[in-house]
């Protein structure tokens, strides 16, 4: 049995019961839920239609995403989100390089490391050293006035850890950044990179070694483990290349927003829903939403 999930934008709400239905009909579908009226549904079907990625992508063009996943076992324990264009809006290394003057370059820089077009382990290192002598008292100010959370992320983490979840935002950022936005949306842990100062000031330098693709995927399997838990019961979200490992192990991998080399090789993939979307793919009703 297989469960296939419509999500809209929030904002848009233009899911209609009359495109829910017919797509339940045409694929042979019962028993149709809705999860929010106007911008999630579910039905289940008994094998996954053939037709999906003309469906994915006439949806697409209407603002819809579509998932098709086993019914059973679709409610994970384990949350294991990426930070940076995930929970938050931003690119924490990007807003501190555009205070120290290097915005473009790093952005620039960024982008391409997230698409995997450069190794992550060196970009940072690039990057970080274009921030050699910014004073330290930036990142309060960063956090404070520059990075926001992103739509649906206090839901999906206060909503999981109702129901007995575990929560855990792993990033290739920074840990004084992660270390706050996990406290602000109730993480239960957090792992990062450290960067490294010198009398308040950055040296340009990040303690090794560094947290990029790899060891996002041991954090998955560590904390999975001492659960006794395995991978499957594990739902990841990120949207850069780095993330690709731990997506792809997950039980159910989603990629949010990601970038097209993302999108491409991850098993569920969100491009117009928030973060709320992770809890529509578990069954969860809004009414079952629990606000952090």
């Amino acid at each position: 049995m297989f469960t296939v999930t419509l999500i809209a934008a929030p904002a848009a709400a233009n899911l209609e019961s009359a495109l829910l239905d017919g797509l339940a009909k045409t694929w042979g579908g019962n028993s149709v839920r809705w999860l929010n009226p106007g911008i999630a549904g579910e039905f289940d079907v008994q094998k996954a239609p053939e037709d999906v990625e003309q469906v994915w992508a006439d949806l697409q063009a209407i603002g819809i995403d579509l998932a098709i996943q086993k019914t059973v076992g679709r409610r994970k324990s384990i949350l294991l989100a990426d930070m940076d264009s995930t929970m938050i809006s931003q690119e924490c290394i990007d807003e501190l390089a555009d205070v120290a003057g290097v915005g473009t370059r790093v952005a620039d820089i960024t982008a391409r490391a997230m698409n995997g077009e450069l190794n992550f382990h060196e970009a940072l290192i690039e990057r970080v050293g274009l921030l050699a002598g910014l004073q330290e008292t930036v990142i309060d100010e960063v956090l404070e006035t520059r990075i926001t959370l992103a739509s649906g992320g206090p839901e999906l983490v206060a909503t999981m850890r109702a129901n007995g979840g575990y929560a855990a935002l792993v990033s290739g950022g920074f840990i004084s950044f992660t270390g706050p936005v996990a406290a602000r949306l109730g993480f239960d842990e957090n792992r990062a990179n450290t960067l490294l100062s010198e009398g308040g000031v950055l040296t340009g330098h990040v303690a090794l070694p560094v947290l990029g693709r790899e060891a996002k995927v041991e954090a998955l399997r560590e904390i999975a483990a001492a659960r006794n838990l395995t991978a499957d019961d594990v739902i990841a979200v990120g949207d850069g290349a780095n993330d690709l490992g731990m997506l792809q192990l997950a039980g159910a991998g989603v990629a949010l927003h990601a970038k097209p080399v993302v999108a491409a090789q991850a098993g569920l993939r969100i491009n117009h829903g928030d973060l709320t979307a992770l809890l529509y793919l578990q069954g969860y009703r809004a009414s079952e939403f629990v606000t952090g």
